[in-house]
């Protein structure tokens, strides 16, 4: 069981890049999935989550109105749309699969996680 992430790479400042969330093996339908991103000296960060069903969705508030999650079910594939991308989005992107809380209100978060993906690194120039 593994995740497998690609899409990242070295950006402009304002510019775009699509991750991708490919899982061989296993069906999404049965996890939760998420994006987390760590920057060198920072904590992991949640970046957005999305439930099983498509239905629920979280964005950090550092990146709401600007990244867009996605889910194609069929393709066992979850997507990160990123946007109007700052220098303060420059980090490793992970995805993961697992479990967020019930009736959850918070920022992207995961209780259990099953697994991790080994990361896509993201650089936003200035």
């Amino acid at each position: 069981v593994q995740l497998v992430e690609s899409g990242g790479g070295l950006v402009q400042a304002g510019g775009s890049l699509r991750l991708s969330c490919a899982a061989p093996g296993f069906t999404f339908d049965d996890y939760d999935i998420g994006w987390f991103r760590q920057a060198p000296g920072k904590e992991r960060e949640g970046v957005s989550c999305i439930s099983s069903s498509g239905g629920t969705i979280y964005y950090g508030d550092s990146v709401k109105g600007r990244f867009t999650i996605s889910s194609d079910n069929a393709k066992n594939t979850v997507y990160l749309q990123m946007n109007s991308l700052k220098p303060e989005d420059t980090a490793v992107y992970y995805c993961a699969a697992g479990v967020i809380p019930p009736h959850y209100t918070g920022s992207p978060y995961f209780q259990n996680v099953h697994v991790w993906g080994q990361g896509t690194q993201v650089t936003v120039s200035s």
